[in-house]
């Protein structure tokens, strides 16, 4: 789609503008090469300004165009109900299924991601005034990451172009699956005082509420234009899986599903359970769930292994009828299909048998933002010389949660090599102070000492730290400084010409809190421990919690931060070359410099791999230095003005006429250059140079 921005002239509507205003600027052209009379005065009339418009670096005035754009503006944003970027990125038909947004609680980031076409963010292009920005800063250096476009709140967007269609020709690869563009507001005259609120609460469990507000103010004459904005957003409480009937329970099978809840819970030892009395241990909270022997764990070191002991029992024997529960409802994954259940309740057993973690989960996790916007335009000459800056600041927190911490993989790893001792759970020394068996199942040489241990443990820290909890805050920047101008002071044949040159500074700075995770050398240590005040008890019973000695040795909170700046440098022109009989043939040409920074600084537990409940991975630091020209020639075959038109079939009246455009696009010959360096770990890796196709496009 090509859009027509329009001048306003006394008292002629833009409305009347956009049908007349091409055929106006045409006659005056033609009537211009005949002798003219004197000339009464007459009103004003329109002028159509031509624009650069997403998918090309050509500015036109022309209504249609070669390339599939989509054009939302805040009407029409707010007529079909989309009430922030999440509601956004799920309306596009192009956008691909489960992609990264504000509704992930297990699992998202806090961002939103655009995926046309299910070929990853990363392929899908955001701009934001045509230019490029930083990525977010907490993601890993080449995944699937984009831009996190929950930083551009609606306020401060003029419209949305969403280019349905692979543009890599025109801006590079990273432009494979579309590009979306987001133009910001840089005109506005008044004060605007805006905010929505909305809620949950139908009566239906727990209460969230979301709300936004906004202040937008503009001045400014025909020389000048500044715009401030400042916009607030937070979703309150949030909602969790807990509050609402279908997501209560991992344990879907009465719903014809899978039971997906977790095996990684307290008081299990491969396939074992202890007994009821001790699992569901009646003790007070506090000091009564601290271990207590023969009460919520079993004593130590009283029988050879699981299968002798007195404590431990096969749930599946001891309650054959509990799981998955009553008869006549079983579903077509349940383990024991097609045979008939005899229980009472389809509730697959509770916690005894597998732990649900939809209890604690989130659905829409807590979050808010803040962000502030100015703009400033001043022509210093006429349009001849115009000098613009920009300035966009927005923070933005996410505080996802997860289930307790499982412990999962094993602290203890087979000597010499990075596999873990117990395939499933973790490992348990005889020696520790509340192992409750004799005799080891493997050994495994710790320290040139050969060690019994018991495999196959469970355990998940429900009491000792309840929910994790994952805390995301980004703060983004962004500045824009430049100049630009018309040609038309040169003589008439410039007068379509136009030029721009400019530097923007992008930056993206995020943290991660992970609060809740263990660490795994702090396990081992308390694992081998033989003092019960401080040893570790992955023993307990699904009501006891461990002493704070053994809590403060094993649990952590671990912080993880990025930063990634994208310093631009372009200067472009633009304008017509000649006329063909179609109309004028247009070029544009200009160079861009890119600089991105990527940083990423993980916890020292996560570097090193000794975590557990948390993603694991090295620090890094990523340089690259681009250099691109590009050039892009627009040749019109036929016209509009023309009234051409051809004929296809039709599903209701088998055939539909439209008129007919041809342009031959000689689209973006580019040629770039870049340098990159990577360091891991205090390692530089250079790489050689490369070309792309790629390019910028105007204010």
């Amino acid at each position: 789609m090509i859009k027509n921005v329009l001048n306003k002239f006394g008292f002629v509507r833009v409305a009347f503008m956009a049908s007349v205003g091409f055929p106006v600027v045409f006659a005056s052209n033609a009537f211009a090469q005949l002798p003219a009379p004197a000339a009464p005065p007459t009103a004003p009339t329109a002028e159509v300004e031509r624009v650069i418009v997403t998918g090309s670096n050509i500015p036109t005035a022309e209504e249609t165009g070669p390339n599939p754009v989509d054009t939302y503006r805040p009407q029409d944003i707010e007529k079909l109900g989309i009430r922030n970027a999440t509601d956004l990125q799920e309306f596009i038909p192009q956008e691909t299924g489960g992609g990264m947004n504000m509704n992930i609680g297990n699992g998202g980031d806090g961002t939103i991601q655009f995926n046309l076409r299910g070929l990853l963010p990363k392929e899908t292009l955001v701009l934001v005034d045509g230019k490029r920005v930083a990525y977010g800063s907490l993601s890993d250096a080449a995944t699937s990451a984009g831009v996190d476009i929950n930083l551009l709140p609606f306020s401060m967007i003029d419209h949305v172009d969403i280019l349905k269609d692979g543009a890599s020709a025109v801006y590079g690869s990273d432009a494979i699956a579309g590009v979306v563009n987001f133009f910001l507001l840089h005109k506005f005259r008044g004060l605007e005082i805006g905010g929505t609120y909305g809620n949950t609460n139908l009566g239906a469990s727990n209460e969230m509420g979301e709300w936004e507000a906004w202040l937008k103010a503009g001045t400014g004459d025909d020389k000048t234009d500044i715009v401030v904005i400042a916009d607030f957003q937070e979703r309150t409480g949030g909602i969790f899986s807990r509050d609402r009937d279908i997501s209560s329970n991992g344990f879907f099978i009465p719903f014809g599903g899978f039971d997906a809840r977790s095996g990684n819970e307290p008081g299990r030892v491969a396939s074992r359970r202890l007994v009821p009395s001790l699992f569901f241990a009646d003790t007070s909270p506090g000091q009564g769930s601290l271990p207590t022997f023969g009460v919520n764990t079993p004593l130590p070191h009283s029988a050879p292994n699981r299968s002798t002991s007195p404590f431990y029992v096969n749930p599946f024997v001891i309650a054959p009828n509990a799981y998955p529960g009553a008869p006549g409802i079983i579903g077509p994954n349940a383990a024991q299909a097609p045979f008939p259940q005899t229980g009472t309740q389809y509730e697959g057993g509770g916690d005894y048998f597998f732990f649900n973690f939809a209890a604690f989960t989130p659905a829409l996790p807590p979050a808010d933002r803040q962000a502030f916007y100015g703009s400033f335009t001043r022509d210093i000459c006429d349009k001849y010389l115009t000098v613009f800056a920009d300035f966009k600041y927005t923070r933005s927190f996410f505080d996802a949660s997860a289930a307790a911490v499982p412990f999962s993989p094993d602290p203890f790893k087979t000597p010499g090599t990075n596999t873990f001792f117990s395939p499933n759970g973790i490992s348990v020394p005889i020696q520790n102070a509340f192992n409750p068996f004799t005799v080891g199942d493997a050994t495994l040489v710790i320290n040139g000492v050969p060690t019994p241990m018991t495999t196959g443990v469970r355990f998940r820290g429900i009491n000792d730290t309840g929910p994790r909890s994952e805390k995301f805050t980004y703060w983004d920047s962004l500045f824009d400084v430049g100049l630009k101008g018309e040609m038309g002071e040169f003589g008439d044949y410039f007068k379509t010409w136009n030029w721009e040159m400019g530097f923007r500074y992008s930056r993206n700075d995020g943290q991660r809190l992970s609060v809740g995770e263990a660490s795994q050398p702090g396990l081992r240590d308390a694992l081998l421990d033989t003092n019960p005040a401080t040893a570790f008890d992955p023993f307990l019973g699904i009501t006891g919690h461990n002493t704070k000695a053994a809590r403060q040795a094993v649990y952590v909170t671990l912080h993880n931060s990025g930063e990634y700046e994208l310093p631009i440098g372009y200067a472009t022109i633009n304008g017509d070359l000649f006329k063909l009989p179609a109309g004028p043939v247009s070029f544009a040409i200009g160079g861009e410099y890119d600089a991105p920074r990527f940083t990423r600084d993980r916890d020292a537990l996560n570097n090193t791999f000794q975590s557990i409940g948390s993603v694991d991975g090295q620090s890094f630091r990523v340089n690259r230095d681009i250099w691109g020209i590009y050039e892009e020639v627009r040749v019109p075959i036929t016209s509009p003005t023309w009234n051409l038109r051809w004929t296809l079939p039709s599903a209701r009246n088998g055939t539909a006429t439209t008129p007919l455009q041809f342009c031959l696009l000689d689209s973006s010959q580019a040629c770039r250059r870049r340098t990159a360096s990577i360091t891991r770990r205090s390692r530089r890796f250079p790489s050689a140079g490369s070309h792309l196709i790629r390019n910028g496009s105007g204010r």
